[in-house]
C-alpha cells in the first residue's frame, strides 16, 4: 500500500475539509483548522448543509448532512460541548426543525431543489427510521447539560429508539445499524451510561453486526457492502472480538484494492446529474481514503 499516492490524491484533489482532515489525522495537523473549516458549512439556524455530505448539495440544513458534521466532530476528538460548532447543532436540534417529535427526517423537500443522489430524493413517508436519530440521540447525551429540555427529550428518544431496536430485531439496513452502534459509542461510559441495560444492548448489537457483514468477500470490490469498519473502529471497540478475523481481511483488501493514483474504487453512482457526480466522486475518493487509513491505522498501527 502507497500512503504517500493517497496523500498527493489528497493534495491535488481534496476539498479544504478533507485535506485538513487528512493533515490532522496523518500528518499532525491541526484541530482548529478541521473545525474552522467545517464551519463553513453551518447555517445559522445550527445546521449543515453546502454539500458537506457530497451526495447531496442542498445548501439548507439537513438532518443527515448536520449528522456528517458530527461524525467529522468525533473523527477530531473535540471534547469541549461550549464549542460554537457544538453549540450550533445542539441549537438545530433543540428547534424543532425537520423533527416530528419522535425522529429527525431522513431526507428534506430542498435536496430535489439541488444535485443529489437518488437515495436522497425527498417524498413523504411515514416509515420510521432512526437514521439519523439514533446518533442525534447520543449526540445530546453526550454534550448537551442534563437539566436541560433537549436533554429530557434525548432521554425519551434513547427509551423509544432501544425500544424499537429490540422489536424489530434483526434490522435490514447496515445504515441503521451503524447509527445504533454510535448511539452505544456515545453512552458508553457517559452521563446516560446505564439507561438502558448496557449488557443487552452490547450482546443485541454483537448479534446484529454479525448478521449484518458481507461475509461473501468476492463481491467487495464491486458492490456496496457491508465491511467490519461501519462499525469498528478499533480494537478496543466491545464489537471488535466478534468479527476479528474479518477487520484482519479488511485491511489485506484494503492493501490489496488501492488503485494506481493512491485511491479506492468508488462502487455507487447516481443515476441523475452526470456532472456533478464526478464532482462528488472526485470527494468521496478524498473521504475513502482518510476512512480506509484511518481503519488500517488502527488495526495494524
Amino acid at each position: 500500500m502507497d500512503i504517500e499516492k493517497s496523500g498527493a490524491f489528497i493534495y491535488r484533489n481534496a476539498r479544504p475539509l478533507d485535506l485538513a482532515r487528512w493533515m490532522y489525522l496523518f500528518e499532525n495537523g491541526d484541530r482548529d483548522s478541521v473545525l474552522k473549516i467545517l464551519a463553513a458549512y453551518q447555517n445559522e439556524d445550527g445546521g449543515f448543509g453546502h454539500g458537506l455530505e457530497p451526495d447531496c448539495w442542498t445548501p439548507d440544513s439537513s438532518p443527515v448532512q448536520t449528522w456528517t458534521a458530527t461524525e467529522i466532530i468525533k473523527e477530531t476528538g473535540l471534547e469541549d460541548a461550549e464549542h460554537p460548532v457544538i453549540q450550533g447543532i445542539l441549537k438545530y436540534l433543540s428547534s424543532g426543525m425537520d423533527f416530528d417529535g419522535h425522529t429527525w427526517a431522513n431526507t428534506v423537500p430542498s435536496n430535489n431543489d439541488a444535485p443529489h443522489a437518488p437515495w436522497w430524493t425527498y417524498s413523504p413517508s411515514h416509515e420510521v427510521s432512526y437514521n439519523p436519530t439514533a446518533c442525534f440521540t447520543g449526540f445530546i447525551l453526550k454534550y448537551a447539560q442534563p437539566g436541560s429540555e433537549l436533554y429530557q427529550t434525548a432521554l425519551r428518544l434513547l427509551q423509544e429508539a432501544y425500544s424499537f431496536f429490540k422489536t424489530n430485531f434483526p434490522l435490514e439496513s447496515m445504515h441503521t445499524v451503524s447509527c445504533f452502534v454510535e448511539l452505544y459509542g456515545y453512552l458508553r461510559g457517559g452521563k446516560a451510561w446505564g439507561a438502558v441495560d448496557p449488557d443487552e444492548f452490547r450482546d443485541l448489537l454483537n448479534r446484529q453486526i454479525s448478521r449484518t457483514l458481507t461475509r461473501d468477500t468476492s463481491v467487495w470490490a464491486v458492490e456496496y457492502v457491508c465491511k467490519p469498519s461501519l462499525f469498528i473502529d478499533s480494537k478496543d471497540s466491545d464489537f471488535y472480538a466478534g468479527c476479528s478475523e474479518l477487520c484482519d481481511f479488511e485491511c489485506e483488501f484494503i492493501s490489496d484494492s488501492q488503485q494506481a493514483d493512491g485511491t479506492w474504487a468508488v462502487t455507487w453512482v447516481w443515476s441523475d446529474y452526470p456532472e456533478q457526480w464526478h464532482i462528488s466522486k472526485n470527494w468521496w475518493k478524498s473521504d475513502l481514503i482518510i476512512k480506509n487509513l484511518k481503519f488500517f491505522k488502527a488495526m495494524r498501527g
